[in-house]
């Protein structure tokens, strides 16, 4: 079909048809793949439950999982405490059967990540996507952006049931299900902050249409945090001001959200109104790679902070390395109450490869809002370098300062270590950061780049 255009479509077409395509808790269903027995079942998926593992965070949960509070990104003591893990069989492996506890309570299906056989998993969904799709957008190891508009139309079947546009998404959700076995929800829209958003809006399994004419109407009762790019501390933000609904930020006064949120502010209003003319394009390599990660309350508890900051660290460092990329910049973002976003970095003599060195300077940036509350952190190499060469001797610091960063990730080394307040990241872009979009993990670390709201 690479050049098919289905029956009845017309040549000339100014509106983008755009398909958001978005596996259903991706490493989960993976692990069901080579264990069906599993289907159905709660499956958690990352690390730090076996015996002598000190951190660890929930890549994935399924939804089983997520109904016994189990979440994408928490601590997995957390998860451990709110569903227990289900009972080894004598030869030390977990037991995939449905009645794992003697003691009859719920119990979850624990797996590490297995980075290689979710890329290969991953590798025969996109090989379908680019068949349906002139123009990809890989976004993740699990989300991806499509631009059909040369395959099929918004004009509605012979019997007026549904667009030509439902049935070609339908389509492509059908041959990943037949052809790859693991499930994925499809948005369509006339441009990608819609065809997110209407990928988000009936998960499980689903596939949401909005056509041209019906998107402001589709977003309008919607909360404001289903907006593309506004996450939980805009949403907070923007309810001190009255905005609760999507409608509401359409009908904001956009002098007012620049104000407060600068040039972001207009674009999440120009969202919410239903516009949005950014083309699908393939992804050029980083500039950076960061993760985040927000605590359901602010937590001045110096371990799980430090838990959570090396997760992370671990994760983005391994981002790097299964990209053949080195850095010269390590940094840190904290979130303090109610909204202050202070950021710090230190600079390599060079660029290197060192995981654990990612972690300590984390770890070690992290020291100086110890006592401090926290609600959000956030791990992030910068100053990339992809060219193989000989990695810099770490010998000492380039400056030897730590200095904090504006708030697109620039180094305002004017302002020292001064705490001021910023600008947050766009949030609702946090998983497209990696740029290329391919897997940051290898077995046993954590990603969390299938993070499901």
């Amino acid at each position: 079909m690479n050049e098919e255009t289905l029956p009845g479509v017309e040549s000339d077409r100014p509106t983008r048809i755009v398909l958001h395509v978005d596996m259903d808790c991706f490493y989960a269903s993976c692990e069901r793949l080579r264990e069906p027995t599993l289907r159905g079942e709660p499956v958690v998926v990352g690390m730090g439950y076996e015996s002598g593992e000190t951190f660890g965070a929930v890549a994935t949960a399924s939804y089983e999982a997520r109904e016994h509070g189990v979440e994408s990104a928490q601590p997995i003591s957390t998860a451990l405490e709110r569903l227990p893990r289900a009972e080894t069989t004598t030869d030390g492996d977990p037991d995939s059967s449905p009645a794992a506890s003697s003691q009859g309570e719920a119990v979850g299906h624990y797996r590490p990540v297995d980075l290689e056989f979710y890329r290969s998993v991953a590798a025969s969904v996109k090989e379908i996507l680019h068949d349906c799709a002139d123009v990809v957008r890989e976004v993740s190891i699990d989300e991806a952006y499509l631009d059909v508009t040369d395959r099929t139309g918004w004009q509605r079947t012979a019997d007026g049931d549904r667009t030509l546009a439902e049935g070609y998404a339908r389509y492509v959700k059908q041959r990943i299900e037949r052809e790859v076995g693991v499930p994925a929800s499809v948005g369509v829209a006339p441009n990608m902050s819609a065809a997110k958003i209407a990928s988000d809006h009936d998960k499980p399994d689903g596939l949401v249409v909005v056509e041209p004419g019906d998107v402001r109407e589709f977003l309008n009762p919607l909360p404001v945090s289903s907006v593309h790019g506004v996450g939980p501390v805009t949403a907070d933000r923007l309810s001190e001001l009255g905005v609760e609904t999507a409608g509401d930020l359409a009908e904001a006064d956009p002098s007012t959200l620049r104000s407060q949120f600068g040039s972001r502010g207009v674009e999440l209003h120009e969202r919410a109104r239903g516009r949005d003319d950014r083309e699908v394009t393939p992804t050029g390599r980083p500039k950076s790679l960061s993760r985040e990660s927000a605590f359901a309350e602010a937590t001045d508890d110096s371990a799980t902070k430090r838990e959570t900051a090396a997760a992370l660290a671990e994760d983005v460092a391994a981002r790097a390395r299964s990209r053949d990329a080195t850095y010269r910049t390590i940094g840190i973002k904290v979130v303090l109450p109610p909204y202050d976003v202070n950021t710090r970095e230190r600079s390599l003599s060079g660029p290197v490869d060192d995981p654990e060195l990612v972690e300590s300077v984390a770890l070690e940036l992290l020291e100086e809002f110890d006592e401090k509350p926290v609600r959000k952190l956030g791990v992030r190499v910068s100053n990339l370098s992809f060219a193989s060469g000989e990695q810099a001797q770490l010998d000492g610091w380039d400056g030897g300062d730590d200095v904090a960063l504006g708030a697109d990730g620039s180094d305002e080394r004017s302002e020292t270590d001064e705490t001021r307040r910023a600008e947050p990241a766009d949030e609702g872009e946090s998983r497209s950061d990696s740029g290329d979009g391919t897997p940051s993990t290898t077995r046993g670390q954590i990603s969390l780049d299938d993070f499901d709201p």
